[in-house]
């Protein structure tokens, strides 16, 4: 299995943009397909965005959609999370996951005790 570890979160304003990152180590990076996860104080782990393998396919929940941009970079082991136009109902822990030879449906529907999470990176938006 892969180890993730995200970076990048903190405390911004409505209005602003971050970018998280996740830098897996171990084999065979290019064979898992990754996404982005959130959750909210009192709510339960969400999908938010999803790369394809080769990174050539993403998919967004529609409330990020035109907003937030994944990415990743298979020569650097990483993915990224570019958030912009933040609103306070951005406000979680990120988690990134990762399944091996996953596709983007399968990564969307990914839940916690299956595949490979990080620890998380917590973002605050204020008002």
């Amino acid at each position: 299995q892969v180890q993730l570890v995200e970076s990048g979160g903190g405390l911004v304003q409505a209005g602003d943009s971050l970018r998280l990152s996740c830098g897996a180590s171990g084999r065979s990076f290019s064979s898992y397909a990754m996404g982005w996860f959130r959750q909210a104080p009192g709510k339960e782990r969400e999908f938010v965005a999803g790369v394809s393998r080769s990174g050539g396919s993403t998919y967004y929940a529609d409330s990020v959609k035109g907003r937030f941009t994944i990415s990743r970079d298979n020569a650097k082991n990483t993915v990224y999370l570019q958030m912009d136009s933040l609103k306070p109902e951005d406000t979680a822990v990120y988690y990134c996951g990762a399944q091996l030879e996953g596709s983007l449906a399968t990564i969307a529907a990914l839940a916690p005790g299956f595949g490979s999470w990080g620890q998380g990176t917590r973002v605050t938006v204020s008002s």
